[in-house]
């Protein structure tokens, strides 16, 4: 077993030695699989979300979510880049629900614009050939 808690195993692959046919003694080749066991040692670092606040504010910013998003947003990456990754992952989630939201109230917004067009068109459109 190996000091930082991986086991190692040895599995011999069948195949040809060097210049050998196969199933003649020649050189063996193996392979090491590691297997890790618990928790991980390395963890991700916190998300700050920046693109998808960039874009929430330049493209859909409905009651200012978008600027609020891009402030928390930047906050997280000032905390994580200080070393406070708490901060940072508090402060990246605030700033993933507020492009949550911003996102689905943009949406919603543009769905009833496209169906509010469309209703208008076609009332125009049997307006115009109604006949007198």
């Amino acid at each position: 077993m190996h000091p930082q808690g991986y086991v190692t195993d040895a599995v011999q692959l069948q195949g040809m030695g060097y210049g050998g046919l196969p199933g003649q003694p020649g050189v063996v080749q193996h392979t090491a699989v590691n297997i890790t066991r618990g928790q991980p040692v390395i963890t991700e670092p916190p998300k700050d979300h920046i693109i998808w606040s960039l874009l929430c504010f330049v493209y859909s910013n409905p009651f200012c979510l978008g600027l609020a998003a891009l402030i928390y947003s930047i906050k997280a990456r000032d905390r994580k880049v200080v070393g406070d990754v708490d901060g940072a992952r508090h402060y990246g989630s605030t700033a993933r629900s507020l492009n949550i939201t911003a996102t689905i109230i943009a949406a919603i917004g543009f769905f009833i614009f496209i169906i509010t067009i469309s209703v208008i068109m076609a009332q125009a459109a049997s307006h115009y050939n109604y006949r007198y």
